[in-house]
């Protein structure tokens, strides 16, 4: 998910690199070029939710110890 996110935003970065030499040529290709800087703000806030996420769940198991369960543990009763 997160490669796909990165990879469509370079998509989005080349084709307004491309757009960017027509903007002022024509209305259409100016309407082009505002729309494909929409989609990659929201592309790079998808992939910042996602690394917020994950970064809160990687917290939050480092707060929660894991008991670790050793041999000696299987042959108490």
């Amino acid at each position: 998910m997160k490669r796909e996110l990165i990879q469509s935003i370079r998509e989005k970065e080349i084709q307004l690199k491309k757009l960017k030499e027509h903007i002022d040529k024509s209305i259409v290709c100016s309407d082009l070029y505002n729309k494909v800087v929409l989609e990659k703000a929201i592309l790079k806030k998808e992939l910042e939710d996602l690394n917020k996420k994950t970064n809160f769940l990687d917290g939050l198991k480092k707060l929660i110890p894991h008991k670790k369960t050793l041999i000696c543990d299987y042959f108490k009763k």
